[in-house]
């Protein structure tokens, strides 16, 4: 079989199944939609790490930064929009803001590939920084706005989850400089992410 199938991008492929799940049931369920969307960004978070655990050839390294967009583009670019759907945009200017978000998350994948593939050719190593706002954030700023504007009747709560969508839709894509976390920070936001949910979730039973 072609392809590289070793345990460093076994994580990667957890997360997009996971966002596959996400995709197939938030119609229904908005909330477990939410649910897989964290599941995916928990992988997305740590695969890298586990990744750089083996030493790999060039093509390995390739393949994973491919498979790596690849999979955040489901994750997302792609779940957040139908989750957004699902919770009530779907007024045709509304999903221009479906639409905007998911191609911004794309337009950012793609340039960080290419310019990726460059740095690594010139400097090797790990990058220190990202150019736009990586779109793994969005995992936990979409689940935040979700779980916090649940009390929120169905037009405000769409209103709501469509700005934020908006926003980190042009943060994808902006000229800023934002600082790649250490393992330690992301597993610090990680962690208060997990908490944040679960208490809201308890608090108003969303599931």
């Amino acid at each position: 079989m072609i392809g590289f199938y070793n345990y460093t991008v076994i994580v990667t492929y957890l997360g997009f199944i996971f966002a596959l799940c996400g995709v197939m049931t938030c119609q229904q369920n908005p909330g477990l939609g939410i649910l897989f969307l964290v599941l995916s960004g928990f992988c997305d978070m740590f695969d890298g790490a586990i990744a750089r655990t083996r030493k790999r050839t060039d093509e390995e390294k390739r393949f994973g930064i491919q498979i790596d967009s690849l999979a955040d583009l489901t994750s997302f670019g792609v779940l957040p929009a139908c989750i957004g759907y699902a919770v009530g945009l779907n007024q045709p200017w509304q999903m221009l803001i479906l639409f905007g978000y998911a191609l911004a998350a794309l337009i950012r994948l793609a340039y960080f590939n290419v310019m990726e593939e460059i740095r690594q050719d010139k400097e090797g190593g790990k990058r220190q920084s990202y150019d736009g706002l990586p779109v793994t954030p969005a995992a936990l700023i979409m689940t935040l706005t979700y779980c916090v504007t649940g009390e929120l009747a169905p037009q405000a709560m769409a209103a709501v989850y469509g700005a934020m969508m908006a926003i980190t839709g042009v943060l994808f894509i902006a000229p800023i400089k934002v600082k790649k976390l250490s393992l330690k920070g992301n597993l610090a936001i990680a962690l208060v992410g997990l908490a944040v949910l679960l208490a809201v979730f308890a608090l108003n039973g969303r599931f």
